[in-house]
């Protein structure tokens, strides 16, 4: 069963969990307001589609920013700002939804402006959990977080359609301001994490070129390891190929179901929270490249078969199979993350993951889109997962040292863990 050991024994995980729990659920029910409020005004897949789009370059480029900037400055600090930046973009939400006539151009620059603040939050989040959690709890600790992100993925759109029918987009945006308030106060709480020790470069070099050159020196490890850049390449394409959250608007119409919206955007998240109410049995897998190609497929092959399902309880049963695998798929990339990853680069490491992780569902929506406009909505999603299974077995093929990587025998794996043992015995 479920090992909630890092939440007794850590303090500031107990304040990472809190935030991101209430901070997510508001997050969640905007991401159903959202896509409904651009459907109600346009009636277009690719204008829903567009929205995932102009996020891209914000994901890209502060991405990597706030991965660099994670190993340079205080982590604790990037956090609180980016939460307090993120309670004024959903203000603006708000605010633009109760003009009589919400701008359009409106909705895309705060979406632009949210991934802005998720991409300088992530990595510096993502960097400081191996410093709050031992190294022989951080399976439990990811698998804790990703129950975290279920229940809000669960919660958070059966909310967000009551809300959406209730007041309308407004009051959802409303909602989502009140939980980055919320967890901006749990985070004032949180002890700070500065980088450990000083770079000499950064003193004979100008703040852009230093920058540059961190960025250049966090791509050229992940190059490096070609197990670590399997589990990159892997999320990727799953997302871009067969992300299908674009076209539930669509597909509860196509279903003569609105009222289902919700439990679209749920389904797959309840599949997550029970691998993750029964995630003991991940302390005994050790071959995790496997692990995360195997769930990979079957993320694919649960989307692609929803174009042939009969009916909306059996695509909601493919989407919460889909939603499992998923959830074992980010277990497992995660432990080779946090295991394997030296900490004075995390923050550069964490923002290439940001950038497989966030990117990949975002180009997957547009993707998904475009193809349902070019064609029918069941083809985008057929030929989706069709191609997210070809496109993983293929990277599995090309790197076969993601598909070895054994944690007991990994010599990163075990400089890591001792590095761990020292500082938490200290």
């Amino acid at each position: 069963m479920l090992d909630v050991t890092p939440l007794r024994n850590s303090s500031g995980f107990r304040r990472i969990f809190a935030s991101g729990l209430i901070t997510y659920l508001g997050s969640m029910i905007t991401t159903v307001a959202l896509p409904f409020q651009v459907a109600e005004s346009t009636d277009s897949f690719v204008a829903v589609g567009a929205v995932a789009l102009v996020q891209l370059p914000a994901l890209a480029v502060f991405g990597m920013l706030g991965g660099s900037l994670a190993d340079i400055v205080d982590r604790t600090r990037m956090v609180l700002w980016t939460e307090i930046g993120s309670f004024l973009i959903a203000a603006g939400l708000l605010v633009n939804a109760l003009l009589p006539s919400p701008l359009l151009g409106m909705i895309y620059l705060l979406a632009f402006a949210s991934a802005v603040m998720d991409g300088l939050q992530r990595p510096s989040l993502d960097a400081i959990i191996p410093r709050v959690v031992g190294h022989q709890h951080l399976a439990a600790a990811g698998t804790l977080m990703t129950l975290r992100w279920n229940l809000g993925a669960i919660v958070g759109p059966a909310i967000g359609g009551l809300l959406l029918a209730a007041g309308g987009p407004g009051l959802a945006y409303g909602v989502d301001a009140v939980s980055f308030a919320a967890s901006a106060v749990i985070l004032v709480g949180l002890a700070r994490h500065p980088i450990r020790g000083q770079r000499g470069s950064e003193r004979s070099t100008g703040l852009v070129k230093h920058q540059l050159q961190l960025i250049k020196e966090g791509a050229t490890y992940a190059l490096k390891r070609r197990d670590l850049l399997g589990t990159y390449l892997v999320d990727l394409i799953a997302m871009i190929m067969a992300y299908p959250f674009a076209l539930f608007p669509f597909l509860a119409k196509d279903l003569d179901a609105t009222w289902a919206l919700g439990l679209l955007y749920s389904a797959g998240a309840v599949g997550g929270l029970l691998v993750a109410l029964t995630s003991g049995w991940v302390s005994h897998i050790h071959h995790h490249g496997r692990a995360i190609v195997i769930a990979a497929a079957c993320w694919g092959s649960a989307v692609g078969l929803i174009a042939f399902a009969p009916g909306l309880w059996w695509i909601l049963l493919l989407l919460a199979i889909a939603g499992g695998a998923d959830v074992i798929s980010g277990i497992f990339r995660g432990l080779i993350w946090n295991q394997t990853i030296p900490d004075e680069i995390r923050g550069r490491l964490a923002g290439i993951e940001l950038l497989s992780y966030t990117m990949g569902p975002q180009l997957g929506q547009f993707r998904s889109s475009v193809v349902a406009a070019s064609t029918t909505l069941r083809t985008s999603l057929a030929s989706g997962g069709l191609f997210c299974v070809l496109g993983v077995a293929l990277t599995a093929w090309c790197l076969p040292a993601m598909w070895r990587y054994d944690v007991r025998t990994s010599p990163d794996a075990r400089r890591q863990r001792e590095v761990s043992d020292r500082d938490h015995a200290e």
